[in-house]
């Protein structure tokens, strides 16, 4: 009898059970919505803590920030106090240089004047002095030679012949020879 007034095994009509299942689904939360509910709040309590403790950790990288800078200019001063020592090193360096530079040029000049002017007198030993003679006799000789022509002659005497008897020629003057 249920079956023929369109009822089904609870007893509700169809519109009895559509009505109750919205009324259901209405109060039934799904899992989207709890899944953004709980992010928003997750979301909203970070965003608390970052305004509440951001000032505190931006000081501290501010703090840090200043250590650094500090630190830079530290070092800094250590490089460029080096740099100023070797620049000073190298100042003393090229004026010494240019003093050692100056006095030799001097020395070097003294020395170019003295000898053109003939300044300058050493004294020979015996030994020297027999070298220089002996140099000197030689090379008198060789230039009395070439004046002459000496050094043109064969220096081993040559006889002049003809056929069986030595010719007389040198001391006769007959011209055979010349």
């Amino acid at each position: 009898m249920l079956m023929m007034r369109g009822l089904d095994k609870d007893g509700l009509s169809p519109y009895e059970q559509y009505k109750i299942g919205y009324l259901q689904q209405k109060q039934h939360t799904g899992g989207v919505a709890v899944s953004g509910l709980v992010l928003g709040t997750v979301g909203t309590a970070i965003g608390i803590g970052a305004w509440l403790f951001g000032g505190m950790y931006s000081n501290a990288k501010s703090n840090q920030a200043k250590e650094a800078a500090i630190a830079a200019k530290e070092i800094a001063n250590v490089q460029i106090a080096a740099s100023q020592r070797q620049i000073d090193q190298l100042t003393s360096l090229f004026a010494a240089e240019r003093q050692e530079r100056i006095a030799g040029d001097v020395t070097l000049t003294n020395t170019v004047n003295d000898s053109v002017q003939g300044s300058q007198q050493g004294t020979l030993t015996a030994q020297q002095a027999a070298e220089l003679s002996a140099v000197n006799s030689v090379m008198q000789q060789t230039y009395s030679d070439f004046v002459t022509g000496r050094a043109s002659l064969n220096p081993t005497p040559v006889s002049l012949y003809s056929s069986p008897q030595p010719c007389g020629c040198p001391a006769t003057g007959c011209g055979c020879n010349g």
